[in-house]
């Protein structure tokens, strides 16, 4: 087998199952449908996609170039690459996941005492649901330093705090 002939075999193939769940989990997102692992699949996934569509393009490369050539070719390109380059500004607008990182990091690093305010509970409650995981933490110490001792990773040690009854999220 030629090395054409084997991008072949799988190259389309990969891109449409891999097209298949990159508009399956876009709409969730779209929709806001994000629990388990939605995000994490249609980001960490999209890579199969693209390797997909390279060696499809690739192994149909001459029909591919007459497309770009045609008139309607050249609009959809130079079009969708007007949008993904205006993509890369905000435009004064604020968007959620412009939002996400800080919120995430003054969780992570603000004192646990802080953090207990922010979600309407006593600094006592936080430190009981993290020392019937097995973890010891003080209030004035911040999830950052609680993962740092225990090597507990900090989204984990969050969930204890944020989601409801997670019986054996430190064991994991």
């Amino acid at each position: 087998m030629t090395k054409m002939a084997f991008l072949r075999s799988w190259a389309t193939q990969l891109t449409i199952g891999a097209f298949l769940l990159m508009a399956g989990t876009g709409l969730m997102l779209f929709f806001e449908f994000e629990d388990g692992l939605t995000a994490v699949v249609h980001q960490w996934f999209s890579w199969f996609f693209l390797i997909g569509a390279g060696a499809h393009i690739f192994v149909n490369f001459k029909p591919f170039k007459s497309r770009l050539k045609s008139r309607s070719g050249t609009i959809f390109a130079a079009g969708f690459g007007i949008v993904f380059v205006l993509s890369c500004f905000s435009w004064g607008l604020i968007t959620g996941p412009q939002l996400e990182r800080p919120i995430e990091e003054a969780l992570v690093f603000a004192p646990l005492s802080a953090l207990a305010a922010v979600i309407g509970n006593q600094p006592d409650v936080i430190i009981a649901k993290l020392a019937g995981q097995g973890i010891a933490a003080t209030p004035e110490q911040s999830i950052y330093k609680v993962a740092e001792k225990t090597g507990i990773d900090e989204n984990i040690l969050l969930g204890i705090i944020f989601l409801p009854d997670r019986k054996t999220l430190a064991a994991k």
